[in-house]
């Protein structure tokens, strides 16, 4: 698949708009350590996890090779992740159901069971936004 290229911009000292880095992604495209997020003109430093920190976030492109004979593990998360489909398609497996998704499509995954299941013969390539959650408490 095509390397993806990541831009990273910020506004310099007189409020003007530029790019600090520019280049291939490195395997996580951006993270924060708290929300509101800090606008520095310092690159974060990344987590080694697919969650991100409390308080944080985590993007990510994700390359989900076909599953072949392997059945892909099922996780749960205390995240709300926003997941687009960028190339081919890829099935959501949920614990009740499996939905097919292609390029275009678009899950919000709030802190559920589930696993991402390639059934085609080609990668698929997903863009992933993390976000720390939690539960919200019965009223």
């Amino acid at each position: 698949m095509k390397p993806v290229r990541r831009l990273v911009t910020i506004d310099d000292e007189r409020g003007k708009s530029s790019a600090i880095a520019d280049g291939p992604a490195p395997e996580v495209i951006w993270a924060t350590d708290r929300t509101p997020a800090r606008i520095t003109r310092q690159l974060p430093s990344v987590p080694r996890s697919f969650e991100p920190p409390p308080g944080g976030s985590v993007c990510r492109i994700v390359d989900v090779l076909p599953d072949g004979a392997r059945k892909p593990p099922m996780r749960k998360s205390r995240t709300l992740d926003f997941c687009l489909v960028l190339e081919g398609e890829i099935t959501l497996v949920l614990d009740l159901e499996e939905v097919e998704l292609h390029a275009g499509d678009v899950v919000v995954q709030r802190g559920t069971r589930h696993a991402w299941s390639n059934r085609s013969a080609r990668p698929c390539r997903i863009a992933i936004s993390s976000h720390d959650a939690t539960d919200a408490p019965s009223s």
